[in-house]
């Protein structure tokens, strides 16, 4: 399975693929909200995942503009912010899940699994 993930700190961006990637998912990455928008609009990708707080154009914006645009792809968001009102503009922008940083890969590799398996009816990378 083919991943997005858009995430602006480089050097967490790079130790987060390599998780995914070790789990078995090909995974394409993007530093900044435009470039992550426009690869989420024009590439078939089975999830992404979305940092909050990107340059250039802002995380919920990105979410919105695929959401605008038809593209079911499931996200989850990333993020520091875990502020209650933070969580609830996530899920009203179309996320499909939302964790907050810190957590461990695990939780986050369990969670892309239960967004998969409800969206793809399938769990394994493949």
């Amino acid at each position: 399975m083919r991943l997005l993930l858009v995430e602006d700190d480089p050097a967490f961006a790079v130790l987060l693929a390599a998780d995914l990637r070790g789990a078995g998912y090909i995974v394409d990455t993007a530093g900044d909200g435009e470039q992550g928008e426009f690869l989420g609009a024009t590439e078939q990708y089975d999830a992404a995942i979305l940092d909050l707080g990107l340059p250039k154009l802002a995380s919920l914006d990105v979410l919105k503009c695929w959401r605008d645009a038809g593209n079911a792809m499931p996200v989850i968001v990333l993020t520091a912010r875990d502020a209650w009102y933070e969580i609830v503009d996530g899920f009203k922008a179309g996320a499909d899940d939302y964790v907050c940083k810190p957590c461990h890969p695990q939780e986050l590799l369990a969670r892309l699994q239960a967004v998969l398996k409800r969206v793809h009816h399938s769990t394994s990378p493949d």
